[in-house]
């Protein structure tokens, strides 16, 4: 192929090829079966899609013939024309021709100057009905409908058979897989994670050195499988953005505007769930930045401004994140006519709202409800567009900040993950349980011993931390658990980012990071609003993980409205006094020299012994994480230029090296510094130039014994009736014995291990890992409003329900029994109201009421 096809071209080959295919097949089962009007049909679609495409792609000589081939099809179909073999032989002919074509676009770019007037002919011939015979003596002539032999010929000679070829580069390096399948399979590589780092939590605590080996490989190729299915589920948001231009046009149209798009980075790719996440909030943007930000042609003539506007969407990959700006040159927003409407909406005091800086009332514009449109019509006026934007970006774990240049227009910025499934977390502990931060939130994290350094500003207690008051929130106290008996000791600070606000969660103990798999909540648990999810640790157990925005809103820090202090612009945005500013970790090298490097891509400050370091040919190297980790020593790889130190420096601590963890382009590398020094803010335009040559690089390329229920089993009470009956599996609760469909049955655990979840209904017991899946379990004696019973060691029932499989704690379990369903009854009235409402009836057996359960209504959570 010369040069790159268009994305376009590329698709409508790839769909050619497959199509054609399908009919080489299709005319052959038509041939032997003419009747088939399904059949018929098929083909008759597929060509029709073919020559509809290539005409709108401009390929002509392509769709003369492949309209040739359709409008013999559309007779066929109509019945005008019956199936002969010459018509077979000819559709075929077309068939290879429009390969033969397909194959010279792949490699040409164009579709040649091969000559098709004789098949096309040929093919028109066909579409005549042959006369029907005159009886008597004639001479033999030539049907009108066969085939002449030397037209025939000719388009034989023009189009050469590609069945038999090989087949276009396109075709061959592109396979089309189901979106279930790639699901199922992220599904799988999820459960691979989670068992290989159950498998390192336990190597690390064995000494067998063939076993870590074998480890160690084992997490090589897992990482390698997760990432190649991960980039086998990403898409190019391109695809996201195929719709805009039009959404752009028609809406300017509806507006009397002048507007052109311009997108920029539509190669760069996300996972298709971050992608089907955004889809919302990115129109909403777009449909914001021509409705409200483009003025009519004519106020732009006298402003100094072309008719037509621009609105410009750019996309790229940093810091392990994706970076969305939609941006317009229109007029910008006005800030004081957002102060007005905000107060006319009663969405702000008036006194509040005079105080409020630009940036706080430039926020007000993602409050729900507000809209500066005058009327309500079918493109805005409503006040929900922007909340969508914000409230959909945060859910996923991004954010989003805005620019305002007065009569220069708006600048939307989003930051959002590259994928959802598997993430970096923190895993923190709080009150005996494990709880998983996700790292995308984490700024750093800071340690008071005693609490010092801990003040309190109306009574909220704050921490200032270089200069700035930071909020601290108790974990402990947002999910309402127990306060330690322990007086205050040391206290372990995660500096977290909620949108635009930092503030510190004060947990018990921080544990580790690691790689987990997220798993979505029943719908019953997601209306706890701290959390976002659950995991599986090494260790087989559950850890919830928080949902940081959620923790903030539920402590005050962020409110529900998003109301954000003009005194703490987000990192990396723009700083008070114009430009960007970011977050910058500043360290000391041997000879006193003092560096820093982005915090971004800092993963870790580790304290490593020397005797780790090994030698990988000349390159310096330690084992880390069941990684190789390259380690670079900052002052050997850029030395001063000053001709001597400024200071001797002091002695490093013996044994021991300092480093800092850094991913640059996807990989991994161990900067070996003298001490961290402390984190500070540089904004654009302070630098000057260092006393240092060249820039460091990465060196080289990193590389519960359940039992399932199965049968029926005679019930001890005595046998019911047989034959056509109604299986349950029976189990009791207090005194009253229950059963539910068989069918609706997963299986039966006797021990099953929970993780509480706090702040949720009381009657979920907690969240529990059942072979990699996690379920909700249900204590059924508080859903029947029983009293505890603290000795008990309850029977998991797991169930199936339209949210996925839910344990039922029951006291004990009986047998399955088949009841015949002409002895189904009420439930009885005597029934207090809280059982009555789960039950749909019951059976009377031998010696005991069995009463069935309403699964999906005990589920419940």
């Amino acid at each position: 192929m010369t040069g790159e096809l268009d994305d376009v071209v590329r698709e409508f080959l790839l769909e050619s090829y497959e199509n054609l295919d399908r009919l080489d097949r299709d005319l052959v089962v038509l041939e032997s079966d003419p009747a088939s009007r399904q059949t018929l049909a098929s083909v008759f679609r597929t060509i029709h899609t073919i020559k509809g495409t290539c005409g709108f792609l401009g390929f002509s000589r392509l769709e003369a013939v492949a309209h040739s081939g359709e409008s013999l099809l559309a007779r066929l179909r109509d019945g005008k024309l019956a199936l002969t073999p010459e018509i077979t032989t000819g559709l075929l002919a077309m068939v290879d021709a429009v390969r033969e074509l397909l194959g010279h676009i792949e490699e040409h770019d164009d579709e040649g100057t091969g000559d098709y007037t004789a098949l096309i002919g040929t093919l028109r011939g066909l579409q005549e009905p042959a006369p029907a015979p005159v009886p008597g003596p004639a001479d033999p002539a030539t049907p009108a409908a066969e085939v002449d032999p030397e037209a025939d010929q000719a388009g034989q000679e023009a189009v050469p058979s590609g069945r038999e070829e090989s087949r276009g580069g396109v075709s061959d390096s592109t396979i089309r897989v189901d979106v279930a399948l790639l699901d199922r399979l992220m599904d799988l590589v999820g459960e691979l994670v989670l068992a290989r780092n159950q498998l390192l939590r336990l190597t690390s605590a064995e000494q067998a050195t063939t076993l870590a080996a074998a480890s160690q490989r084992l997490n090589l190729v897992t990482t390698e499988l997760q990432e190649g299915i991960m980039k086998a589920r990403m898409q190019p948001i391109g695809n996201l953005w195929g719709k805009l231009p039009r959404i752009v046009r028609d809406l300017a149209l509806a507006c009397g505007k002048q507007v052109t798009i311009e997108m920029d980075g539509g190669e760069t790719e996300l996972d298709k769930t971050v992608v089907e996440a955004i889809r919302d909030p990115l129109t909403h943007l777009v449909r914001n930045a021509v409705d409200h930000g483009i003025e009519a042609p004519a106020a732009r003539l006298a402003a100094g401004k072309p008719a037509e506007g621009r609105v410009g969407l750019r996309a790229w990959h940093e810091g392990g994140q994706v970076n969305l700006e939609i941006s317009d040159d229109g007029s910008g927003i006005d800030v004081e006519r957002v102060r007005r409407r905000a107060v006319d909406h009663g969405l702000v005091g008036r006194e509040v709202a005079e105080r409020m800086s630009e940036r706080d009332v430039v926020d007000l514009i993602f409050l729900p409800g507000f809209s500066t449109a005058d009327q309500v019509t079918n493109v805005s006026g409503r006040g929900v567009g922007m909340d969508v934007v914000r409230t959909n970006v945060e859910r996923i774990g991004g954010r989003v900040d805005v620019r305002v240049l007065p009569g220069a227009g708006t600048t939307f910025r989003i930051e959002i993950p590259l994928t959802l499934a598997i993430i970096p977390a923190l895993v923190v502990a709080c009150a005996g349980h494990r709880y998983a931060i996700p790292q995308a939130s984490l700024v750093e994290l800071v340690r008071l011993e005693d609490g010092a350094g801990v003040e309190t500003v109306h009574g909220a207690p704050v921490h200032r931390l270089r200069g700035r008051l930071l909020p601290l929130v108790h974990l402990r106290q947002q999910l309402g658990l127990p306060e330690p008996d322990a007086g205050p000791g040391s206290m372990d600070v995660v500096v977290l980012q909620a949108g635009d606000r930092r503030f510190g969660l004060v947990v018990d103990r921080v544990d580790d990071t690691e790689e987990i798999v997220v798993k979505p909540l029943s719908s019953g648990l997601k209306g706890v609003g701290v959390l976002a999810g659950a995991t599986i640790m090494g260790d087989g157990t559950v850890a919830l993980i928080l949902d940081v925005v959620g923790v903030a809103q539920r402590a005050g820090v962020v409110q529900e409205a998003h109301e954000r202090p003009s005194s703490e612009p987000a990192a990396g945005t723009a700083a008070p006094g114009g430009g960007q500013r970011r977050d910058l970790l500043v360290f000391q090298t041997p000879d006193d020299g003092r560096m820093a490097v982005p915090l971004p891509m800092v993963d870790r400050l580790e304290e490593l012994p020397v005797a780790a370091v090994e030698l990988a040919g000349q390159e310096e190297v330690v084992q880390y994480r069941g990684d190789i980790l390259p380690l670079v020593r900052v002052s050997a790889t850029l030395p001063e230029r000053r001709g001597r130190p400024r200071h001797d420096g002091g002695q490093r601590p013996e044994g021991t090296i300092q480093v800092v963890v850094c991913t640059a382009e996807g990989r991994k590398v161990g900067l070996v510094v003298d001490r961290i020094v402390d984190i500070v803010e540089e904004h654009a335009g302070e630098q000057a130039p260092g006393s240092r040559p060249g820039s460091a690089r990465p060196p080289g390329p990193r590389r519960g014994g359940g039992a399932p229920v199965t049968g029926a089993v005679e019930h001890e009470g005595g046998e019911l009736a047989t034959g056509g009956g109604r299986q349950l599996c029976t189990f009791h609760v207090g005194d009253a014995w229950f059963g539910v469909e068989v069918t609706r049955v997963q299986e039966v655990v006797r021990a099953l291990h929970t993780t509480p979840v706090p702040l949720a209904p009381a009657v979920v017991s907690g969240l529990a890992n059942l072979r990699g899946q996690i379920v909700t379990a249900i204590d059924l004696r508080r859903r029947l409003e029983l009293p505890d019973d603290l000795g008990r060691a309850a029977t998991s029932v797991v169930v199936r329900t339209a949210d996925g499989a839910v344990s039922l704690l029951v006291d004990d379990m009986g047998d399955v029994v088949e009841a015949d369903p002409d002895a189904f009854e009420p439930p009885p009235e005597t029934m207090v109201a809280a059982a009555r409402s789960l039950i749909t009836g019951a059976y009377k057996l031998t010696d005991r009421l069995l009463l069935v359960l309403d699964v999906d209504a005990a589920a419940a959570s």
